[in-house]
């Protein structure tokens, strides 16, 4: 069978009601492009690739009350897949998208690479299997219906979940769900609807779970009514990974209030009580001695020389002219809205877990493990998560929960202070990138960078134990990092020879693949040399984009933001415009930004607060090839900008003695009201594929990026260190023993 561009593969499955899948192992592959590693083969494609040959166990299920069921084997943590999911299987099988019930699939070890949420891959990966299965049971359920009435299919019409035909008479298709099924399963192929004909792809929705969201009534791991299942805390150690070394006073806490258990574990000690507020007061009543912990006495300072040391070499410098900088970017923190949290049950021998997990698979492998249990005995609930940015790709909550559980022989409700996720939790690593330009009058010659960081933890793996295995050994670490930063990274630029390695360091911090993982900090270095380039040729910076961008698709974006931002206006002193380009995983976006760095600005009052700068405008324009949803793309790209803002300006960890300061939300400066652009527009250009790119980190560099290049061009100086207001500690700050601070109580004081 020769299977074309929208003619694929798939199967009726043998089942009760009808259940349809799809076989992507024959499909043709796409074209191969460019000679940029990232032209040939990206990040996103080797994760589709690996997902391919298990697309057949994703299924679409018709229920007989006419709804259509989908456990989609991704995290929905905020970014609105459950939404495009749905629109998708609404599209190929005519049905009100009201009536498409997307849950998420617990963890399936048989899907192995198929499970893992992240790289901006979810569309990008499942848009061909969902579409096919659910074009598959359309098929089956015409069939169906032509038997029923006596007449071809090719008679029939399928719209809204009824089938009519000629004379219109009608069937829903709920009625057919058993009339459809099959006793073994059968291999069909089928043709997916043609771009033209689309009704649902391509149209702006509210999200699936916009009324729960805003009405309280969506249900995140900490909702789950789970009998017997306690609020567990647990006293963390005053400096990273350090370890309990003995309790002086385990029975009195024991008799506190409402305290049900103590008991040592792993990362700390774990108090279970009735309510999170005795598990507070148990945590702060503790008295434990600690040993050091693995980056004990590090501040910024000794990291920063750590990079240093580990800096590949640049290679000879070029006879011609060159532009060259160093730019620094401290730690980050990479805390979700929703605390670090996990349910719990493990009982002799059998477990139960509950937590947003981005990687259930990896994590049901090693929670097996550690409790010692074959892996089938492990059961891995995915449940919707208040935010992830990276930071649920790891299941630590999950790891602990079920470690408390079996020393207690009871279920626990575990959630990490705010405190904890600042200080003992993830953070994107510190890195140094260097870069140099050179040229020959208006000719880019060649473009080095060497990106040198802290360790970032990959041991995730691709969403199993053999991958996550190898990239925690000491010879598979740096392998898969390189390969994760080779295939993540291109330049939209004609700039002649190009070179880009990545070198890393330490492992004494817990790290993780924040948004857009090394594309942000990596950006926004080359979009600054950029600028300094333009201005060493005289030209304007957008122009020198312009004239150096490789692509149709970028030069429209680039083209449209400095149109509708009106680049090049006049503007007052200490005011400045900026503008930036990104483009990953066969996505493209540019921004423009207007900065307000006037003293009147960078001087004013906010309580406890840096304030510094201000964003005042951006001009963001995205384009995903196809955009599933625009208005859930929209909304991406507005929580991209915010972070953008953020790296650039205000968000960062201080370092010192072997542990970071922040320790709660109210002295980490993510973007705030004061800082958020009160003139931000956002375009999806048009259409320029049949398929989606990537897009939920695909925002972050770009607003990083422009902010930075209008700051350069506000002061007359380029920035090289990040966030810009790093250097001011503005908060007092919270001890380390108790490590969680006590409850702020002036709430109603501090109102405004």
């Amino acid at each position: 069978m020769e299977i074309g561009r929208r003619r694929f593969l798939g199967y009726v499955l043998a089942a009760p009601v009808l259940v349809t899948a799809a076989d992507l192992r024959v499909a043709t592959a796409a074209e191969l492009p460019s000679l940029d590693i990232t032209e040939i083969v990206d990040l996103n494609d080797l994760m589709t690739l690996a997902a391919t040959p298990t697309s057949n166990l994703i299924t679409v299920v018709v229920n007989a009350d006419g709804t259509v069921s989908f456990a989609l084997p991704r995290a929905e943590v905020g970014q609105g897949i459950t939404t495009s999911t749905a629109m998708l299987i609404a599209e190929e099988l005519s049905v009100p998208l009201d009536r498409v019930r997307v849950t998420l699939a617990d963890a399936r070890p048989e899907l192995v690479f198929n499970q893992l949420t992240g790289a901006s891959n979810t569309t990008f990966s499942t848009y061909t299997p969902i579409r096919v299965a659910a074009a598959v049971a359309r098929a089956r359920l015409l069939d169906a219906a032509a038997a029923r009435l006596g007449t071809a299919a090719a008679d029939l019409t399928l719209k809204a979940g009824v089938i009519t035909d000629r004379s219109g008479r009608s069937v829903p298709i709920g009625t057919l769900a058993t009339a459809a099924a099959s006793a073994r399963t059968t291999p069909v192929d089928v043709e997916l609807a043609p771009r033209a004909q689309f009704t649902v792809i391509g149209t702006p929705r509210n999200r699936v779970d916009a009324l729960a969201a805003v009405t309280g009534r969506k249900v995140f791991a900490m909702d789950l009514d789970k009998p017997d299942a306690k609020p567990t805390m647990v006293c963390r150690p005053p400096t990273i990974n350090g370890k309990v070394g003995s309790v002086a006073n385990l029975d009195e806490v024991r008799r506190m209030p409402g305290v049900t258990d103590v008991v040592a574990i792993s990362t700390g000690v774990a108090v279970r009580a009735e309510t999170f507020g005795q598990c507070i007061d148990g945590v702060r009543a503790l008295r434990v001695s600690w040993r050091p912990g693995t980056a004990e006495g590090k501040s910024d300072d000794d990291v920063l020389r750590e990079l240093e040391r580990a800096e590949l070499p640049m290679g000879p410098k070029p006879l011609t002219p060159t532009v060259e900088a160093t730019f620094t970017f401290y730690f980050r923190g990479n805390s979700a809205l929703e605390p670090n949290c996990a349910v719990a049950d493990v009982r002799g021998d059998r477990a139960e877990i509950w937590a947003a997990l981005k990687s259930p698979i990896v994590a049901q492998q090693t929670i097996a493990a550690k409790l010692g249990l074959p892996v089938g005995k492990v059961s891995v609930h995915v449940v919707e998560g208040g935010g992830s940015f990276g930071r649920k790709l790891f299941f630590d909550a999950a790891l602990e929960a079920a470690e408390v559980s079996k020393a207690l022989g009871k279920p626990v409700r575990l959630m990490w202070h705010r405190a904890d996720d600042a200080r003992q939790g993830r953070a994107h690593p510190m890195a140094r990138s260097r870069v140099r330009a050179s040229y020959a009058g208006n000719t880019v010659l060649s473009y080095t960078q060497r990106h040198t960081s802290v360790s970032t933890d990959l041991g995730h793996g691709l969403g199993e134990i053999i991958t996550a295995f190898a990239a925690r050994i000491p010879v598979g670490d740096g392998a898969f990092a390189q390969t994760f930063f080779q295939l993540s990274q291109s330049s939209p630029y004609w700039f002649g020879s190009t070179s880009r390695l990545l070198a890393e360091t330490d492992k004494g911090f817990n790290t993780g693949s924040m948004r857009n993982v090394y594309s942000p900090d990596v950006t926004c270095a080359r979009e600054l040399i950029v600028d300094a380039l333009a201005a060493k040729m005289g030209k304007d910076p957008y122009q020198f984009r312009r004239d150096f961008l490789q692509d149709d698709r970028a030069r429209a974006a680039l083209e449209k933001v400095a149109e509708v931002g009106d680049w090049g206006k006049s503007m007052p002193a200490g005011m400045a415009q900026g503008i930036a380009l990104h483009t990953e995983y066969k996505s493209v976006s540019a921004a423009l930004v207007e900065i307000d760095n006037r003293p009147a600005t960078v001087n004013r009052p906010v309580r406890e607060g840096v304030t510094g700068p201000r964003v005042t405008k951006v001009v963001f324009a995205v384009d995903v090839g196809l955009a599933v949803n625009p208005r859930g793309l929209e909304a991406q790209m507005m929580g991209c900008v915010s972070d953008g803002i953020a790296l650039a300006l205000t968000s960062s960890l201080h370092l010192r003695d072997g542990y970071f300061l922040e320790a709660s939300w109210d002295n980490y400066f993510y973007t705030r009201q004061w800082n958020t652009p009160t003139d931000l527009r956002i375009i999806v250009l048009p259409p320029t594929s049949d398929q989606p790119g990537g897009a939920g980190e695909l925002g972050v560099a770009t607003a990083f990026a422009a902010v930075a290049c209008a700051y350069g061009r506000a002061t007359g100086t380029m920035p090289t260190s990040f966030p810009i207001n790093h250097g001011t500690l503005s908060f007092p700050v919270k001890p380390t023993v108790p490590p969680i601070p006590p409850s702020p109580t002036d709430g109603r004081d501090l109102a405004e």
